[in-house]
């Protein structure tokens, strides 16, 4: 056996790992935190704030009596309040029966039902809070294309490019140039181009009028890879250009498109264009559910690349105000379309193998670190609402589990008996691992 041969790949395994347990952590601890904080200022204490199971690494006792602690298996994360059995939550019967009612108050268990409530759904809020901030920073700093466009940053490309940083574009091809903000006039702007290796461009440079030679506006170029698509396992990487498809040269995204989703899942044959060379590359289109206005799903083939212009626009400074209101829209849409694939694959409308768990979140975590930061911490945003959601589904041992049994309460005016609850527990324990179970499943055995 080459055991250098196996160097990259076991590199590669540590860096998934790595990445996984970041992000992993991260969100763990901003939902763990929203519990941990609010419940101390509904009246509630904890004695041990944990990131991770098993045996403790390092711990600190601060002035409120909480053990804040980091442990060996870096998989989640828990509260353990005061009165509480254990991690799980439960009531301590020995422990409550020995405490005042003041003292009672100061738990989880005799805290009341509001108290109780909020600490419980402050782990989902705090998660869409994270994603929320992050994508609002995210649009902060990319601010607002200019009206009219300017060249902001150039990509490098196989063919002739004359434009400079600063251009201002006033035409291509004849065709005068829209509002960038305008999508729908923008995608008219561009069916209206020909698909060619270059385009005259007329620009406004230093104050004067010019017209000079630039490639298609949209080439083949791949700008982001989708984590475990069919590009990723053919080898694609940020900024790779195709030039050729089976022979035929190429010079549009929308050719390319065309050709993948004319493939019928055959395996083609491209030439791809990366940093002056030209490299030969096989890829096999992936049958995809995408979802639809309407909020079906159309099965198509795909690639799994994000395209793009090669040029970035030039941006202004976007406002908090707007930057907040596109990151609470962003999450909004992310909790729709999860909610969408869910009961489109309990239907059987789409694959069930839509459904990742942690061996292919590994893999989607350590593909996206390795295209950027900026890509990994927008993972990251996309994750913590995707657990913020998870967590708010009404199975018992879930936090959604435990506001259902705080709404039975407020409705009898009594909670659940305890006998009731550990059945129910039981129930929702088990039912969370067979979704575990399966979704491992997916990971081993789907395409």
């Amino acid at each position: 056996m080459d055991i250098a041969a196996l160097l990259p790949q076991f590199g590669g395994v540590i860096w998934t790992i790595l990445a996984f347990v970041i992000a992993l952590s991260v969100i763990v601890a901003i939902h763990e935190y929203g519990h941990y904080i609010v419940g101390r200022w509904s009246g509630i204490d904890a004695d041990v704030f944990s990131l991770g199971f098993g045996p403790v690494l390092f711990s600190r006792v601060d002035k409120r009596g909480t053990k804040w602690q980091f442990a060996l298996l870096p998989l989640g994360g828990y509260v353990k309040f005061k009165g509480d059995e254990n991690a799980s939550g439960g009531k301590d019967e020995d422990a409550m029966a020995e405490l005042s009612d003041a003292e009672r108050r100061r738990t989880m268990n005799g805290a009341p039902l509001w108290a109780r409530a909020l600490t419980v759904a402050a782990g989902p809020a705090f998660n869409f809070a994270l994603s929320i901030l992050i994508f609002t920073g995210v649009f902060m700093l990319r601010g607002e294309v200019t009206d009219p466009v300017k060249v902001g940053e150039l990509r490098a490309v196989p063919s002739q490019n004359e434009l400079q940083v600063g251009d201002e574009l006033v035409e291509i091809s004849g065709v005068p140039l829209p509002s960038f903000n305008d999508g729908a006039l923008f995608e008219t702007f561009l069916n209206q181009l020909p698909e060619s290796a270059n385009l005259e461009y007329t620009v406004i440079r230093d104050g004067q009028e010019q017209v000079i030679q630039g490639p298609y506006v949209y080439p083949p170029v791949a700008t982001q890879i989708i984590p475990r698509s069919a590009a990723d396992d053919a080898g694609f990487r940020p900024g790779d250009i195709v030039t050729s498809i089976n022979a035929t040269d190429i010079y549009s995204f929308e050719q390319l498109r065309v050709a993948v989703e004319g493939s019928e899942g055959e395996t083609l044959d491209l030439e791809v264009w990366r940093d002056g060379e030209i490299r030969e590359l096989q890829l096999t289109p992936r049958r995809t559910d995408e979802p639809q206005p309407d909020g079906s799903f159309k099965t198509v083939y795909r690639m799994g690349i994000i395209g793009g212009m090669f040029f970035e626009p030039a941006t202004e400074f976007g406002g908090p105000v707007s930057a907040m209101m596109s990151g609470v829209e962003q999450t909004g849409r992310i909790i729709q379309g999860s909610l969408s694939g869910l009961y489109h694959m309990i239907t059987g409308a789409i694959s069930t193998c839509n459904l990742s768990g942690p061996i292919g979140i590994a893999e989607t975590s350590g593909s996206m670190a390795s295209q950027g930061t900026a890509n990994f911490i927008w993972f990251i945003a996309v994750l913590s609402t995707a657990v913020g959601l998870l967590n708010l589904f009404p199975i018992p041992v879930l936090d959604g589990g435990h506001l259902v049994f705080h709404a039975y309460e407020a409705v009898t005016g009594k909670p659940p008996s305890d006998k009731v609850l550990r059945v129910l527990m039981g129930i929702g324990l088990t039912l969370l691992l067979s979704l575990m179970l399966f979704a491992l499943t997916n990971d081993l055995f789907c395409p």
